[in-house]
C-alpha cells in the first residue's frame, strides 16, 4: 500500500531547520577549496517567473553539488532594484518607488526561500540601498580620479517616452529597449566611463574564458570590433579644412564615387546653419531609428551639399560629399568614401542618386572586360583592378600597399579602430544611483568629499511633470561648492542600472562593511566566481561592463583580478503554449480547457480557441504559469525536477501540464520505495542474489554517471541516470538474498544524488531511512571501481561479413567457447544454411567473424 507524500509540510520542515542552522552560510576558511556560484539577480518586480525558478534551480545545484564534494561555497543572492518600473509604477499607483521595490523584493524573497534555495542570506542587499549605492559612488569617484569617468556634450540616444538617455546597447531595432518608443538623436552633456581604455583587454582576454559559450565570446569580439584599415583626408575643393575618414578598405579607394556625413558630423552641422533645407533632413534622421539594425534596412537617403572632395590617388575626379543617413556618427569619424561597387549600401545609395559604379575587385573567376555590378554588390576575395598602381595585387597585398602609398603622400595612416565607444552611464531619472559631483561656476566639476557619501535620493519627489524629477525638486540640487562654499548645484543624472550590476559579484564577498566597497582579504579569497549562471541576453550589457568594472577595481586598487567569471552557464528560456480566442485576445492557460482530440475551448464561454506556438513565457501574451500556484500544489522539488529533467539546460524547455505530473509522480514513487517498500525487505544476508548484485553494479555505475554528468551541467541526463536506477530497484524481491543490504544502498544512494536536485524529498528520505545527519553535510558518494567493472561482454557475430547475431558471454572467454555460443545461436544457424563453416575469427570481447561456403 502507498503512502502519499505530505509535500507541504516536508518542504517547510526543512526550510526552516536549514535557516534555523543557517546551514548555507558561508566564511573564508582557507583550509578548503572554495567555489562561489551565483546567478544573475532578479529585478524585484513582484513576483517571480518560470524563468526565475529555471535559473536558481540551476545554480542551486552546482551550490549543493559543489558542497558535497567539500568545496567552501558561496552562493548569495541580492537584488537589481533601480529602474524605471519602480518610477512608472510610482506614477500610476501614487506609491513611492522605495516603497514598492521593497514590499516586491519581501514578496519575492518569500517565493525564493520556498524554491528550498541554498542561498547566504546574511549577503543580501538590493542596490537601491544607500548602504550600496554609497559604495558605488565612491567607485565612481575613484573612476574620476583614476580618469576612468569623464563628462563630454555628445549626441545620444534620447528615449521620448522615458526621457532619458540610452546607451547603444540599449537601442533594439531603433526603439528604447523598456519603452519600445523610436529613439532620437540629441546633444547632451553626459558622464562616460572610458570603457575604451581596456578595448584592447578585453578583446584578448577573451581567449582565456575557455567556459564561457563561444557564442557569448563571439558577440563580445564583434561588439569590441576591432578594425585594422586606414585614416585618411580628403581635401576640400576651396576650402582649408578637409574630412578625415576611417576605412577599413583602402584597397578600394580607385572604386570610390562620393562622400557621405553623418547627419551629426561637425562639418554637417555647420553647412546646416546656412542651409535650412540640410536642417531639416538632419532633423529627420535624428527622428529615424539609430540601430544598425534600423539603418541597414531604411531606405538610404541622402543630402548633396554642393562641397566636392578630392580624390585621394586620382587626379581631376572630385567626389561629392552627401549628408547620408546610413552613417554613424559613433563609428570611425562619422564619415565615409563610399565603393558602390564592393559595399551593399553605398550601392543602393549610388543607384538611387545615380552616381557611378566602378568595379574594383574582379572575382577569381571574372573577365575583367565584362564583369559588371548589378543589384548586389560583389564582397568577396579576388584581384584588383581599375586601380592604377594596385592593379593585380590581391585584396590583403593591395590594402598595405594603399596604405604605404596614403603615408607617402602625407593623407593618412594605417591604424586600429575598435567599434567599442564608451560607455554614456548618465539617466534622466530619479531612480538610480546620484552621480556624486556637484557642478559650480568657479570650480566647474567639483566631486562629492567621500565624508558627506552616500548623496541621497530625496523622499519627497513627485512624478506629475515629465523629465527627471531630481530636476524638478525645489530644493535638492542646490548646495554649497565643498571648494568654495559659494552656491552650486549637484549633478541630477543619476548612474545607469548597468553599473549597479557591475560589481555587485563583489559587494556580495563583504556585503556587510560599512566603509569600504569591498575587504581585500574576503574578495581575494573568493574571487573570481567560478560559475555564473544566467541569460544570454546579457551577453553584450552587463557581462561586457562587468569585465570593465573589475578592470578599473583593480586599477583603483580594490581588486586583484582582471576577469569577474571563470565559468558562465547561459541557460534556456521557459516557453509554453499560447492561446487566443476568436476576438484574437490572449488567454492565459488557466482559462482553457484541452480536449481529448487536441482541440480547447474557453472554460467560461464553451468557445473555440486557436492554440498558438509554444513561446517563450511573457506576460503580453498570458502564456505564464505561476511558480506559486506550482509550489503550492506540487510542492519545490517538483517544479524543480520539471526544470532539470525535461531539457539540456541550455535548451529552451516548454512547460507542460504533462511534465509536471510526471515529476510529480516520481516524488511519490520515491517516497513510496522509502516509506513503504523497504520495510517490507527483511532479508538482511549479505551473500548477494544474481539480481542482487546486479542492481549493486548499477548502483555505482549510476554514481559515476550522474557526477559526471552534473560537472558538465547535463542535468537532464544525471536526472535519467536515476530515474533508471530507480527503475532497476524496483525490480528487487524482497525474499532475494541481500535484497534489502542493496535497496537500502539504492535509496540512500539516490538520496545523495538528488540532493543537490531535489532537497527536501531527499532529506526526508534520508531521515526516514535512519540518518541523524543533515544531508547537505554528507559528501558526495563515490563509486566503487571494481563495480564499474562489467563481467560480461557483449560480441557481435558476422557470417561472411554479415552481422546476424550477438552473444553475451563472461568476459576473456576462451575462443573455442565463443565459437561455440556463436555458431549456436538459430540466426547464426540460419545464416549458414549447411555451408562448410571454413574459418572462424575471434576477436576478444568484441566480434566473432564466421566464414562458410
Amino acid at each position: 500500500m502507498s503512502v502519499r507524500y505530505n509535500v507541504r509540510e516536508a518542504e517547510a520542515k526543512w526550510q526552516k531547520i536549514w535557516a534555523d542552522r543557517e546551514s548555507f552560510k558561508a566564511t573564508e576558511d582557507k583550509s578548503r577549496p572554495k567555489y562561489y556560484v551565483m546567478s544573475m539577480f532578479p529585478y524585484p518586480s513582484g513576483r517571480i517567473h518560470m524563468g526565475h525558478v529555471r535559473n536558481y534551480t540551476l545554480s542551486d545545484v552546482v551550490a549543493r553539488y559543489k558542497r558535497a564534494q567539500g568545496f567552501n561555497v558561496l552562493h548569495p543572492m541580492g537584488w537589481d532594484a533601480f529602474g524605471l518600473p519602480a518610477e512608472n509604477a510610482a506614477r500610476d499607483r501614487k506609491i513611492h518607488p522605495a516603497k514598492w521595490t521593497h514590499d516586491n523584493i519581501k514578496n519575492m524573497r518569500a517565493e525564493l526561500v520556498r524554491m528550498g534555495l541554498a542561498i547566504d542570506w546574511s549577503r543580501e542587499f538590493a542596490t537601491c540601498d544607500p548602504s550600496y549605492y554609497k559604495h558605488q559612488q565612491k567607485l565612481f569617484l575613484d573612476f574620476l580620479k583614476g580618469g576612468l569617468a569623464y563628462r563630454k556634450e555628445s549626441w545620444v540616444n534620447w528615449d521620448p517616452v522615458d526621457h532619458t538617455v540610452l546607451a547603444n546597447e540599449q537601442v533594439i531595432e531603433g526603439r528604447g529597449w523598456r519603452s519600445g518608443a523610436v529613439v532620437e538623436k540629441r546633444k547632451l552633456s553626459q558622464w562616460f566611463f572610458k570603457i575604451t581604455a581596456y578595448a584592447d583587454a578585453l578583446l584578448d582576454a577573451l581567449a582565456t574564458l575557455d567556459r564561457w559559450p563561444d557564442k557569448v565570446r563571439l558577440m563580445q569580439e564583434n561588439w569590441i570590433g576591432k578594425s585594422a584599415g586606414a585614416k585618411l583626408t580628403f581635401k576640400l575643393t576651396g576650402r582649408p579644412d578637409g574630412v578625415e575618414i576611417f576605412t577599413t578598405r583602402p584597397d578600394t579607394l580607385f572604386g570610390a564615387s562620393f562622400i557621405a556625413l553623418s547627419p551629426n558630423h561637425p562639418l554637417a552641422l555647420e553647412l546646416a546653419k546656412s542651409d535650412t533645407r540640410l536642417a531639416g533632413f538632419i532633423a529627420e534622421c535624428n527622428r529615424a531609428g539609430t540601430s544598425e539594425a534600423a539603418i541597414e534596412t531604411a531606405e538610404k537617403l541622402g543630402y548633396d551639399t554642393g562641397l566636392k572632395a578630392e580624390h585621394i590617388f586620382k587626379t581631376g575626379a572630385p567626389l561629392p560629399v552627401y549628408v547620408a543617413n546610413f552613417v554613424l556618427m559613433e563609428y570611425g569619424t562619422g564619415a565615409i568614401f563610399g565603393c558602390p561597387a564592393h559595399d551593399q549600401r553605398d550601392l543602393d545609395f549610388a543607384r538611387k542618386y545615380k552616381l557611378p559604379v566602378i568595379p574594383v575587385v574582379l572575382p577569381p573567376d571574372g573577365d575583367a572586360k565584362t564583369f559588371a555590378v548589378g543589384d548586389e554588390a560583389y564582397t568577396g576575395p579576388g584581384t584588383i583592378y581599375n586601380s592604377g598602381f594596385l592593379d593585380g595585387l590581391s585584396v590583403e597585398e593591395a590594402k598595405k600597399r594603399a596604405i604605404a602609398e596614403i603615408e607617402k603622400l602625407k593623407s593618412g595612416k594605417g591604424t586600429v579602430l575598435f567599434r567599442l565607444r564608451d560607455w554614456g552611464i548618465s539617466r534622466q531619472r530619479y531612480w538610480g544611483c546620484p552621480i556624486p559631483v556637484i557642478h559650480c561656476e568657479k570650480c566647474g566639476v567639483v566631486p562629492v568629499p567621500e565624508k558627506d557619501l552616500p548623496v541621497e535620493l530625496p523622499d519627497d519627489v513627485t512624478f506629475d511633470k515629465p523629465g527627471n524629477p531630481l530636476e524638478n525638486h525645489p530644493t535638492w540640487k542646490n548646495v554649497n561648492c565643498p571648494a568654495c562654499g559659494k552656491t552650486a548645484r549637484r549633478e541630477t543624472d543619476t548612474c545607469d542600472t548597468f553599473v549597479d550590476s557591475s560589481w555587485y559579484f563583489a559587494r556580495y564577498c563583504s556585503a556587510r562593511n560599512e566603509q569600504k566597497p569591498v575587504e581585500r582579504p574576503q574578495v581575494d579569497y573568493w574571487l573570481p566566481v567560478d560559475q555564473y549562471v544566467g541569460g544570454v541576453e546579457h551577453a553584450i550589457l552587463h557581462l561586457l561592463y562587468a569585465r570593465f568594472f573589475t578592470r578599473g577595481m583593480k586599477a583603483s586598487g580594490w581588486l586583484g583580478i582582471d576577469e569577474p567569471f571563470t565559468g558562465l552557464f547561459t541557460q534556456g528560456m521557459v516557453t509554453h503554449e499560447s492561446y487566443k480566442d476568436e476576438q484574437g485576445q490572449w488567454l492565459y492557460p488557466e482559462e482553457i480547457r484541452k480536449n481529448p482530440d487536441g482541440s480547447a475551448v474557453h472554460i467560461e464561454t464553451g468557445r473555440p480557441i486557436t492554440l498558438g506556438r509554444s513561446e517563450t513565457m511573457s506576460k503580453s501574451k498570458k502564456n505564464v504559469v505561476d511558480p506559486g500556484k506550482i509550489i503550492e500544489s506540487y510542492g519545490a522539488d517538483t517544479a524543480r525536477l520539471f526544470m532539470l529533467s525535461d531539457s539540456p539546460p541550455e535548451r529552451d524547455l516548454e512547460w507542460t501540464d504533462a511534465g509536471v505530473d510526471g515529476a510529480w509522480r516520481y516524488i511519490n514513487r520515491l517516497w513510496n520505495m522509502v516509506a513503504t517498500v523497504l520495510p517490507q525487505f527483511k532479508n538482511t544476508n549479505s551473500d548477494l542474489g544474481e539480481v542482487a548484485a546486479t542492481r549493486r553494479k548499477q548502483i555505482h555505475r549510476t554514481i559515476a554517471q550522474v557526477t559526471e554528468n552534473v560537472e558538465r551541467f547535463h542535468f537532464n541526463k544525471a536526472v535519467a541516470n536515476i530515474r533508471e536506477l530507480t527503475n532497476g530497484l524496483e525490480d528487487l524481491h524482497a525474499e532475494e538474498p541481500g535484497s534489502a543490504l542493496v535497496l537500502r544502498e539504492g535509496l540512500e544512494t539516490i538520496s545523495k544524488l538528488i540532493g543537490p536536485m531535489l532537497p527536501h524529498i531527499a532529506q526526508e528520505m534520508w531521515e526516514t531511512l535512519g540518518h541523524k545527519t543533515m544531508l547537505v553535510d554528507e559528501v558526495w558518494p563515490k563509486a566503487d571501481a571494481a563495480l564499474l567493472i562489467d563481467d560480461t561482454a557483449v560480441l557481435a557475430v558476422q557470417v561472411n561479413g554479415k552481422l546476424r547475431a550477438t552473444v553475451t558471454l563472461p568476459r576473456g572467454v576462451a575462443a573455442k567457447e565463443a565459437e561455440q555460443a556463436a555458431l549456436a545461436d538459430a540466426n547464426v544457424q540460419r545464416a549458414i544454411d549447411g555451408k562448410n563453416v571454413r574459418k572462424i575469427i575471434v576477436v576478444p570481447d568484441k566480434i566473432i567473424n564466421i566464414v562458410a561456403a
